[in-house]
């Protein structure tokens, strides 16, 4: 349990954290790009402490595949509640900016926000593992330079995986969004939870382009361009999908509804169509 709870003891670290940077910037809606950055840390350094619990805590801290799946699901869960309008993915942030929604420049700098906290996020939990405070930790460090891949299949393998969980987790997203928050992200938490257990075979469905920049470019056994391939292509594409089967359009490139057909309101009377024919 000593293991779990200096686990518990740096989850917190990393809530406590995005939690101020919300709680200073609330008076700065300008700055919200730095909102996703600590949303993207938070995400990412918890992720990859739950990858840790994954790999090492099994054996080295007897923690089953049951606690390693309800500690993933409190992590997203509070990572909901923390980051509020943030979400620490670049494909919900380009979705925005599809729905015209949102204009260029603060997409850009929310993009490069994301992707510069999952960065720092590494290096956090890199200097987290080096100081050993367990022998789950003292191993994981061992193991950091040789992380192992979660992209565990072929890459059209593993571009379908992400692309369908990615098209899965849109669709229910954009039909969730205007929902309360009580209902929207317990829901979420729950399909993400689930797709990352379905697919930890494949690609661990992270559906997410920072998260898996932080949790598995680094590691052996692909190039980044392939990783790129599955874990950015991949998820855009499916967002992309997602967008055309939810609003049969893509607002941003085209205003033309290409799967659904909108009735008229007004019908013309009978009566009027009989009186311009006599004419």
């Amino acid at each position: 349990m000593s293991g779990l709870n200096a686990s518990l003891g740096y989850f917190l670290a990393c809530v406590i954290f995005a939690a101020s940077v919300r709680a200073l910037l609330k008076k700065w809606p300008r700055f919200s790009f730095i909102l996703e950055f600590a949303s993207s840390f938070m995400l990412v350094g918890c992720w990859l402490e739950v990858q840790t619990i994954v790999e090492v805590g099994q054996w080295a801290g007897g923690l089953g595949p049951d606690v390693t799946a309800t500690i993933l699901f409190v992590v997203l869960l509070t990572h909901g509640v923390i980051s509020g309008g943030a979400s620490g993915n670049p494909s919900l942030v380009v979705l925005k900016f599809l729905q015209l929604e949102a204009t260029t420049l603060p997409i850009l700098l929310a993009v490069a926000a994301q992707f510069l906290g999952a960065h720092l996020a590494l290096y956090a939990a890199v200097y987290y593992w080096s100081l050993e405070l367990t022998d789950m930790h003292m191993i994981k460090n061992l193991m950091s330079r040789e992380c192992s891949t979660s992209l565990l299949a072929s890459l059209l393998q593993g571009f379908f995986t992400e692309c369908v969980c990615a098209l899965i987790f849109h669709l229910v997203h954009l039909n969730l969004r205007r929902r309360s928050a009580l209902i929207r992200v317990p829901l979420i938490a729950v399909l993400l939870t689930f797709l990352s257990h379905t697919a930890r075979g494949y690609t661990s469905a992270f559906v997410n382009p920072s998260l898996a920049y932080g949790l598995t470019f680094h590691c052996p056994g692909f190039t980044f361009t392939e990783y790129a391939v599955v874990y950015w292509l991949g998820p855009i594409t499916g967002m992309i999908l997602a967008l055309l089967l939810y609003m049969g359009h893509i607002p941003r490139i085209f205003a033309k509804n290409l799967l659904y057909f909108q009735k008229t309101r007004f019908r013309v009377p009978k009566g009027d169509k009989g009186e311009k024919k006599k004419m």
